[in-house]
């Protein structure tokens, strides 16, 4: 089959592996069952709060494995990555649901799991781009779009397999099947040729750098510092709402806990529909003035966030809308523009090095919400998100300047 044809099915293939490799999201309703069957075992009360020590460790270790696996794409190519990574995420998941410990859970689970996660996830997305230099923002969009499907899709089925079997043959089921999905997956993967390059009107734009730089020569310039914090300004403002989403539709809307928690996964699949429609415009628009209107729409949707009182639900989901899709354009852009500004050669280990900063912002952004709201008020939150969304508009116009020169 044609390369130029052959790279859709491949692209397909990530996609497919990516709605397992996001099950990452259906943390929150593992964490309640398996609370109360480490309760009835250890003798004491453990609750869903105790066990997020090892969701936080699955997600402040992230970039690790993603740098890791880099390097070995970059080298290597994605299958044996995939195929490990598949391994993992299905011992990790087994492993997790046997655990009897803390302890253990956050090995299995925070470390094994996420190391698992982090591989297939860095070789997906980087190998999609290397297949689609034409179209980066496309496939970066929806290779990332599937993950973030998961936030959706993957809960459900989680609470449906809890409710029928248990809690440890909920975790063991969904770990054989995500493994055997990503392993076959990455057995069916290709490396994207030496050199594979495609006549684009994108490059004849200038959309796409003829440089291609390693990790530390990345790191020496302007431009990755600008995108990195960039990157940072944009998911902090996306995380602090997404931490906080109940509380402001409980306390500020007036809204039911159930619908208030519906909000939530509403939030999750418009992000998800972000980044696949922001990565397609990306690559008509250029990444630095899509992350700009970006940044714009997101300001939109905090001052109307902010404006919102008891019963004005229209008003809340659209605010939602308006704030959801720019914070998944952010996680569909990044990773294509990575590969436009430094080099497609690098991309595995260059774009690991650049996620450094969404995965910081899931620690700034949760913290920072906290920090500022005060008994269910969260205007100054809202101040200090417009605050950061306009540093990130600067920034984006910035960076599309120097793209042009």
């Amino acid at each position: 089959m044609e390369i130029l044809t052959k790279r859709w099915y491949l692209l397909a293939i990530a996609c497919v592996i990516n709605l397992c490799t996001g099950s990452i999201y259906a943390w929150s309703v593992f964490a309640g069952p398996k609370a109360a069957q480490l309760s009835q075992l250890l003798g004491h009360v453990v609750t869903a709060g105790d066990l997020s020590l090892a969701f936080s460790l699955a997600n402040g270790l992230a970039p690790i494995p993603m740098v890791l696996g880099g390097f070995i794409n970059d080298r290597a190519g994605p299958r044996v990555q995939i195929v490990l990574g598949g391994l993992l995420v299905a011992i990790g998941l087994w492993w997790a649901g046997t655990s009897e410990s803390l302890f253990t859970l956050c090995i299995s689970y925070g470390l094994i799991f996420c190391t698992g996660v982090g591989l297939t996830y860095s070789a997906t997305v980087n190998n999609s781009i290397k297949f689609f230099p034409d179209h980066p923002g496309l496939a970066g969009g929806l290779a990332t779009a599937a993950y973030g499907f998961c936030s959706v899709g993957v809960p459900p089925v989680a609470h449906l397999l809890i409710d029928a079997f248990g809690i440890t043959e909920a975790f063991q089921i969904l770990g054989v099947a995500f493994g055997i999905v990503i392993v076959v997956g990455g057995l069916l993967s290709q490396k994207c040729p030496k050199g594979f390059t495609v006549a684009t009107e994108n490059a004849a734009k200038g959309k796409v750098s003829g440089r291609q730089l390693n990790w530390t020569q990345m790191v020496r310039t302007t431009d990755f510092w600008l995108m990195l914090t960039l990157l940072l300004c944009g998911a902090i403002t996306g995380m602090m709402i997404f931490s906080q989403t109940v509380g402001i539709a409980t306390n500020q809307i007036g809204l039911s806990v159930s619908l208030a928690t519906s909000a939530v996964a509403f939030l999750s699949l418009i992000n998800t529909f972000g980044r696949l429609a922001a990565g397609a415009i990306s690559d008509k628009l250029g990444q630095p003035l899509s992350l700009f209107f970006a940044c714009l729409l997101t300001i939109c949707g905090l001052l109307l966030l902010a404006n919102c009182g008891k019963g004005s639900n229209f008003v809340f989901f659209t605010a939602l809308v308006i704030i959801g899709s720019p914070f998944g354009a952010f996680l569909g852009i990044f990773p294509g523009y990575t590969a436009a500004a430094f080099g497609t050669k690098f991309n595995g280990a260059n774009y690991g090095i650049m996620f450094c900063g969404f995965a910081l912002s899931g620690a700034i952004g949760p913290w920072l919400m906290n920090a500022l709201a005060h008994k269910g008020d969260f205007f100054y939150s809202y101040i200090s998100s417009i605050c950061l969304a306009a540093l990130g508009a600067v920034l984006a116009w910035v960076l599309k300047l120097r793209s042009a020169r």
